[in-house]
């Protein structure tokens, strides 16, 4: 005997009591284990957070939000198989897979977070250690008519690192050079000793961050994207540091001495430099944010343009 099938109404059909389109519904703080594999290489495994929308027609009430995790897994089972894998990529394939299981939208949204460790090393006593950054990707898919949908993906990464206030170090070298004088110190060995010896400031623990946003099959490094951060302060940090490492820490900062628009700039530089590969209509997003020692706030920088407008500017400076 077969036991009847239970037809359960979809509520989520029905016509709302408020009519009206909704920008993005679905599901936030889904965590995933990806893992993303590399040629030659032992592939990395991330505890990933992803947010996962659609847009919502005016004529239903809700989204079926158990397809979003439906998408997100099956994608992850394709990727097990996969050689090589980015996780930008990764994003536009839930993004697509979304908008071929919700019918009804025009619009889908996938972003992820996740801790990525890299391996550094310190700089006197070369004792290996490891570093945590954050790194994120995200994916907008788009459905203009029923046969064709665009996707723009972005990739970026957040490091932290060191600054030293180049104003505050001014200071303090005009009055090392005064109390030099008062010592009888000539002024040739001043100069020479000033030139030397970089004097004292006030730091800042810095937070730099970079996105590309491209369309297509353009393949940006986030290797080099946390590179170019790094580089980019007035000196990386590491979290293992005997006395050794700490001076040389502490001298390359006071040496390269950045104000938080210093930081934007010369990561804009960079990006020019090393992504000559990516169309001029990428966007690019670089921000600094400097957690200042001597006030109770934060010093920002920002930049958001079209990369092709960066290679401009650059070029004609």
């Amino acid at each position: 005997m077969e036991l009847p099938v239970a037809q359960f109404p979809d509520v989520q059909a029905n016509k709302p009591q408020i009519p009206i389109n909704l920008t993005r519904v679905g599901v936030t703080g889904v965590k995933k284990l990806v893992e993303i594999k590399r040629k030659d290489k032992r592939p990395i495994v991330l505890i990933s957070t992803f947010e996962i929308f659609v847009d919502l027609p005016s004529d239903r009430k809700g989204a079926n939000l158990s397809r979003n995790f439906e998408a997100i897994d099956e994608v992850l089972e394709k990727a097990i198989n996969m050689p090589v894998y980015e996780i930008e990529e990764l994003c536009s394939d839930v993004a697509r897979n979304l908008l071929g299981r919700h019918e009804y939208a025009t619009c889908s949204e996938v972003r992820m977070k996740s801790e990525y460790v890299v391996r550094r090393e310190a700089p006197s006593t070369k004792m290996k250690c490891q570093e945590v950054v954050e790194i994120f990707a995200e994916a907008i898919a788009t459905r203009p008519d029923k046969e064709e949908i665009d996707v723009k993906k972005l990739i970026g990464a957040e490091v932290v690192g060191m600054t030293a206030c180049p104003c505050a170090q001014e200071i303090m070298r005009d009055n090392a050079k005064a109390a030099l004088r008062e010592l009888g110190v000539d002024l040739e060995t001043v100069i020479n000793f000033l030139n030397k010896v970089p004097m004292a400031t006030h730091n800042q623990r810095g937070r730099g961050i970079i996105s590309l946003e491209v369309s297509g099959d353009v393949v940006i490094s986030l290797d080099t994207i946390i590179e170019i951060i790094e580089n980019s302060m007035s000196s990386s940090i590491v979290e293992l540091l005997k006395r050794a490492d700490e001076a040389v820490v502490v001298e390359r900062a006071h040496k390269n001495p950045k104000f938080v628009e210093d930081c934007v700039r010369t990561m804009a530089k960079k990006i020019v430099s090393e992504f000559e590969h990516v169309p001029d209509d990428a966007i690019v997003t670089i921000k600094q944010i400097n957690e200042e020692s001597i006030h109770r706030h934060n010093a920002f920088a920002e930049r958001v343009a079209l990369l092709g407008e960066l290679r401009e500017e650059i070029k004609n400076n």
